[in-house]
């Protein structure tokens, strides 16, 4: 082994995980929320108290206690929700604004994190979970799991003007592009697009239009992959069906 080897196989991180993520994996708190169980002293790992939120530790093997009860896996919890417009995609929002957290208040849940986001302007279907490991999942890139959007926007393109927005734009030396784009309907000064996305990057769609010289008015994921939002009333959840999981992951 070289030395350079040596000094790349010496910043490895130890197994396991670190405290503060293992405590968001067991569906007890976000990772910034046991960061201040942890730094307040209100955790132990094999009976000693520990503050240091980096610490790794063993999921199957290190018994860990928060302000004196063991924390134990929460059952798995799978929701899709309706996200109104208004609302971030956060648990803790530094900025202190309404989060999607405000439509699971009074449901009995354990802690569960967005799959993806929508920025606080956009709304409709998004999915939320304790499931680490089905949200990586969903979220790989290499899925390709395509997500469907009904798109206003504040023009009514012609024919020429679709075939830009097909074409995809590059801002900022990211390529946007989407893997579908139709008409949906127009009437007046605004139309209604059908955008389909295969990936998703930080507002992709507004990015792509307005790169164009076009508004989005209104934004709304209705679909991912074969899931559709259905009826689902706006700020509500609920648990996904056996069957519809195996729509995001069959």
């Amino acid at each position: 082994m070289t030395p350079r080897q040596t000094r790349q196989s010496g910043r490895q991180a130890a197994p396991g995980v670190s405290l503060n993520r293992a405590l968001s994996k067991l569906g007890l708190c976000s990772r910034t929320q046991a960061e201040v169980l942890i730094a307040e002293g209100r955790v132990r790992v094999g009976g000693k108290v520990v503050r240091n939120a980096a610490l790794r530790v063993d999921l199957d093997r290190d018994r860990i206690v928060v302000d004196d009860r063991p924390v134990v896996a929460e059952r798995k919890v799978y929701l899709m929700l309706n996200k109104p417009r208004g609302l971030v995609t956060t648990r803790d929002d530094p900025q202190q604004r309404d989060t999607v957290y405000a439509c699971l208040e009074g449901l009995d849940l354990p802690f569960v994190s967005p799959i993806g986001r929508l920025d606080k302007a956009s709304e409709g279907l998004l999915l939320m979970t304790n499931d680490t490991r089905f949200a990586n999942r969903l979220m790989d890139p290499a899925s390709h799991l395509p997500k469907t959007y009904h798109v206003q926007i504040g023009t009514v393109p012609d024919a020429a003007m679709l075939d830009k927005f097909r074409a995809g734009v590059t801002v900022d030396g990211e390529t946007l592009s989407a893997s579908s784009i139709e008409l949906l309907r127009s009437g007046g000064r605004t139309a209604w697009l059908e955008i389909v996305l295969d990936e998703g990057r930080n507002r992709h769609i507004r990015r792509l239009l307005a790169a164009h010289g076009v508004e989005v008015l209104r934004l709304i994921r209705i679909a991912i992959g074969r899931l559709p939002l259905g009826d689902l009333a706006k700020g509500a959840a609920r648990h996904l069906t056996p069957e519809e999981l195996a729509l995001l992951t069959g």
